[in-house]
C-alpha cells in the first residue's frame, strides 16, 4: 500500500510542476525589507543587475506602513538570477534581505499536497 501512496504522490507532483511555470523566473520576491524602502530605493538597489520593469511593495491596509516584503520584475530570467544570488543575504538600509524566486499565483485552483511519507501516521495511532 505504501507504493501505491508514493506513485499517487509522485503523479499528483508532477501534474502541479507542469501545471505551474518552472522556476527560476524573472520575478524575485524579496523579505526583510525595512520600512522606511520605497519602490524607488528598491528599484535602484537591484538595477544594477539588468532592467527592473516592475517594483512592488506590499503595505498594510490599515497602517499603510511596509509589511516588509516585496516583488521585483526582470526583463530577463538570467539578470533575475544574479541579482538573486548577490543580493540574497545582503544588507540593504540596516536590514538583510531574504530573496528567492516568486511564485505563482493560482487562484481558484486546487492545492494539491503530496505525502511522501506515513511515518508521522505510526505516532498518530491508538493502540
Amino acid at each position: 500500500m505504501n507504493r501505491a501512496l508514493v506513485s499517487i504522490a509522485k503523479r499528483a507532483a508532477t501534474k502541479v510542476n507542469n501545471s505551474t511555470s518552472p522556476s527560476p523566473n524573472s520575478k524575485l520576491f524579496v523579505a526583510g525589507l525595512s520600512w522606511s524602502v520605497d519602490e524607488k530605493s528598491l528599484k535602484d538597489a537591484f538595477s544594477s543587475f539588468g532592467e527592473v520593469t516592475e517594483v512592488r511593495i506590499a503595505y498594510d491596509k490599515v497602517s499603510g506602513r511596509s509589511r516588509g516584503f516585496g516583488f521585483v520584475n526582470f526583463t530577463k530570467e538570467d539578470e533575475a538570477i544574479s541579482a538573486k544570488d548577490a543580493m540574497d543575504g545582503k544588507a540593504l538600509l540596516g536590514r538583510p534581505l531574504r530573496v528567492s524566486f516568486a511564485l505563482e499565483k493560482v487562484r481558484g485552483g486546487p492545492v494539491v499536497v503530496p505525502r511522501l511519507s506515513n511515518a508521522g501516521d505510526d505516532f498518530n495511532r491508538k493502540a
